[in-house]
């Protein structure tokens, strides 16, 4: 069943920030820009005693059946009704002499259009996650932000 929206369908920009809290440090980590074997790591960091921060711009479509939002752009990986952030990790980010090689998964369900309205010129959606997993290594799969996406100034 097809959810009714108040507002006409529309097209918008949002503003997004990953914070990776505590990471290992000596670790490279970036957004992954493109799909399959044809991408690009950018925003490359490589982690030290801090926690890593990202941010970035996706495009939002309301062309989805369901009039959840549709994630659009070289940022946005997955199925529609999946869509997701790619966070490179070591080899997968280009540092060739790591020995880790992996990638985050952070979903971008749980944005709602009310959110995506509400941001503006000085808000942006953040979602904070762990940057170290409970092997001591730096976080890889699907890890879901910690307190969901919130609004930050910018």
């Amino acid at each position: 069943m097809k959810k009714e929206r108040k507002t006409p369908k529309m097209e918008a920009e949002v503003r997004l920030r990953i914070v990776l809290v505590a990471p290992p440090a000596g670790v490279e980590f970036g957004i992954q820009e493109g799909k399959g074997n044809d991408y690009t790591t950018i925003q490359k960091q490589r982690s030290k005693d801090a926690d890593l921060s990202f941010e970035f711009s996706v495009t939002v479509k309301d062309n989805r059946d369901d009039g959840l939002p549709n994630f659009l752009g070289p940022l946005a990986q997955g199925p529609t009704k999946g869509r997701f952030i790619y966070i490179d990790i070591g080899k997968s980010a280009g540092q060739f002499d790591s020995c880790w090689e992996r990638r985050i998964k952070v979903p971008l369900g749980g944005i709602t259009w009310d959110m995506i309205e509400k941001a503006s010129t000085k808000m942006l959606l953040e979602a904070r996650l762990p940057g170290t997993g409970k092997d001591g290594g730096p976080s890889c799969a699907t890890v879901k932000p910690t307190d969901g996406w919130k609004f930050c100034k910018r």
